[in-house]
């Protein structure tokens, strides 16, 4: 098999976001008949078809998605060499040191990490590192979850839930964090908050012991399924009932909210990070890890 050069890539990239040739043209300065070119090319060195074409647009078939997660990945390792060759050599021609961290970091965090764990991280990394630039998306940890940006070449490093729950990916190395608990959250002052409803959301489901929930006869089923731990919250404080939730969703939990405790037996979360063994190695990835590491204590 012939390997597929990086102005291909970019094409099955380009196509992928698109969803179409006409857009991916457009979107790369090429001719529309010069991207279904590059694309039947690169099937052909493939073995396999890349994407369905229909009139509503070219979709990726199971093999598309699987070259377009490696094409991404490849991609954005071309990025990263070019990013730290071009510092050290800047290092170099300065009289020698360590090689300049600079360029984009795509991070994929779920929200209360997002809120609670990035801003200082963030604000560390580019006060030591000016040249690096974060791209934050805002990922629900269900189903694939921010593992999934990664996987997919969308994202350099995910702020996930891992754990003997939620494992690290095979094709993928982490960390944990930080180890949380949960607590129970109630309407301030009310006199009997366990009998109040349950509120959740889909993201906590996945992310406290099931086995713990279960053994739990004073918690009902939930009646009230929220977006979010933002909403989940407001609720709550809004005296509309109660809810079990992680402490980093409680930083600073309104004063009409009361957090109380679950006792040594309460289930716990790991938050962590993920990120592919290749990007593992980076000088702007592992700069990024050390902030994170500081900003869990």
């Amino acid at each position: 098999m012939t390997d597929l050069a990086p102005h291909e890539l970019r094409v099955l990239v380009a196509v992928g976001r698109e969803r179409g040739f006409s857009a991916a043209a457009v979107a790369l300065g090429m001719t529309q008949s010069a991207v279904s070119h590059s694309v039947r090319g690169s099937e052909r060195k493939l073995g396999a078809v890349l994407f369905d074409r229909g009139r509503s647009g070219a979709t990726p078939t199971e093999a598309g998605e699987r070259a377009l997660a490696h094409a991404r990945r490849v991609l954005r390792l071309l990025e990263v060499m070019g990013a730290e060759v071009r510092g050290a050599g800047a290092r170099d021609g300065a009289g020698g040191g360590s090689a300049a961290v600079s360029g984009p970091l795509r991070i994929a965090a779920f929200r209360s990490a997002a809120l609670h764990l990035l801003p200082g991280a963030l604000a560390r990394l580019t006060a030591r590192h000016p040249g690096v630039v974060p791209e934050v998306r805002i990922v629900r940890e269900v189903g694939r979850g921010t593992a999934g940006e990664v996987l997919d070449g969308r994202a350099d490093i995910g702020i996930a839930t891992v754990g003997a729950a939620s494992p690290v990916p095979p094709e993928l190395v982490g960390g944990v964090l930080r180890e949380e608990g949960y607590a129970l959250v109630h309407p301030a002052r009310h006199p009997a908050p366990r009998s109040l409803p349950l509120v959740d959301w889909a993201e906590n489901c996945s992310s406290y012991t099931r086995d713990w929930w279960a053994a739990q006869e004073w918690l009902p089923a939930a009646t009230v399924e929220a977006e979010d731990d933002g909403a989940v919250l407001s609720m709550v404080s809004s005296g509309f009932g109660m809810a079990v939730m992680p402490e980093l969703s409680l930083i600073g939990a309104p004063p009409s909210v009361e957090i109380t405790d679950l006792g040594p037996e309460r289930p716990t979360r790991s938050v962590g990070y993920v990120t592919t063994p290749e990007l593992a190695g980076s000088l702007v990835v592992r700069a990024f890890i050390r902030e994170l590491r500081a900003a869990g204590r």
